[in-house]
């Protein structure tokens, strides 16, 4: 076991394109979120591990001795097909929580004790450790955030137990992992996925983990090489939304008009390809033009959103009020309100630019200013971190 302090963070993620449409067997294209989740993770000996999570309220302790007694065979080794319902009622007699519970506090906290116990039991003895994990996610936002918190933990949890290696050097400020040792971060951090969300697709998790941009398709998924940073504006609406229910009424419209809303899907698939195929030249050499068409497929694809009916008066007045700016937006997720993207070109003048964020928090929004492509799960020194990221680790 290390005895040393890790400092890890990982992205969110929002889609890009084919929303929707990848229900239907079209392609996605996920990319990270530079808002990240960060964990401090404190190796000691005082016979306890601790969980503090401090944007959702949440502290617990557990005796390392009273933890180790526990029957864990059931956990498995990390295999994909070994958790169960069965094993989730397990963990939650473990954790002292009532049966039913499903609130997202609890889950994130069976999430933790599922890794934990799993990875660490190959040790001589379940290690003493403090884990602490702050987000500039909002949670419930379709953003990731609990797969960027299970990735976190994944990586932390498997470097502390020398599984794999720090890959942080003398000198650096950040580093990350090696491909391999990434799949088992990825496989791991699936595993408190499925604990959180019982049947997540996988793709949240790997763009966490790998970063940059990823194709999803019928649950194949590949990354896009080396595709570029993209600044944008994050607006959440605060309007909540069912994606159960949207994702049903999508599915009967298709049912009552499936002359209209099977091309409405063929060409949700089009503009993904298309903005897949521009992201590869800009990956080169990116030029204005590049960006012209970037704007051309957003604000197509929010016109075909809203014909599959998953628009909201919300995401019209985020639309509308970026093009009086001169941006152009479109939804990200399940629409119905939620979260919305906007493309800043680099050449935007920079009083447009906070002229749009003023405007779009005058609505009651709330608007971040931030990169998509950006990079995965990454170990960093203590100060490659900003003073309130850690502030925020510390302030426990």
């Amino acid at each position: 076991m290390s005895s040393e302090v890790l400092l890890v963070s990982a992205p969110g993620k929002v889609i890009l394109h084919g929303e929707h449409a990848v229900v239907h067997g079209k392609v996605a294209l996920a990319v990270a979120l530079n808002l990240r989740t960060f964990l401090r993770l404190q190796p000691h000996s005082n016979g306890k591990v601790g969980l503090s999570l401090p944007n959702i309220g949440v502290r617990r302790a557990w005796d390392v001795a009273s933890l180790q007694l526990l029957d864990t065979s059931f956990l498995g080794h990390g295999d994909g097909a070994v958790l169960t319902p069965e094993h989730v009622e397990k963990l939650k007699e473990v954790a002292g929580f009532p049966e039913d519970c499903v609130d997202p506090e609890r889950l994130a906290v069976l999430a933790f004790l599922y890794l934990y116990l799993s990875i660490c039991r190959g040790q001589r003895a379940l290690p003493s450790l403090d884990i602490t994990v702050w987000s500039e996610l909002p949670t419930g936002a379709g953003l990731g955030s609990s797969a960027a918190y299970s990735v976190c933990l994944a990586a932390a949890l498997l470097t502390a137990c020398e599984e794999i290696p720090n890959p942080l050097k003398d000198g650096e400020a950040a580093s990350r992992w090696t491909e391999q040792n990434l799949e088992l971060i990825n496989k791991w951090a699936f595993q408190g996925e499925r604990v959180i969300h019982g049947n997540p697709s996988g793709v949240d998790n790997a763009v966490s983990t790998w970063g940059g941009a990823l194709r999803y398709q019928q649950g194949k998924i590949s990354s896009l090489k080396r595709p570029p940073a993209l600044k944008i504006l994050l607006i959440n609406t605060k309007v909540p939304r069912s994606t159960k229910a949207l994702v049903a009424n999508v599915r009967s419209r298709l049912l009552k008009f499936p002359e209209i809303v099977a091309p409405l899907l063929t060409s949700i698939d089009a503009i993904s390809l298309e903005c897949e195929r521009v992201l590869g030249e800009m990956a080169a050499a990116p030029t204005p033009e590049h960006y012209l068409v970037l704007e051309e497929l957003i604000d197509m694809n929010q016109h075909h959103l809203n014909a599959l009916g998953v628009g909201h008066a919300s995401l019209d007045q985020l639309c509308q009020v970026t093009t009086a700016h001169g941006l152009h937006s479109k939804l990200t997720g399940a629409g119905g309100g939620g979260c919305g993207i906007t493309l800043l070109r680099p050449d935007l003048p920079r009083p447009e630019v906070e002229a749009a964020k003023r405007a779009l928090r005058d609505c009651g929004f709330d608007c971040w200013e931030t990169s998509i492509g950006a990079p995965g799960v990454s170990v960093h020194t203590a100060a490659s971190l900003d003073a309130s990221v850690q502030h925020a680790l510390d302030s426990l």
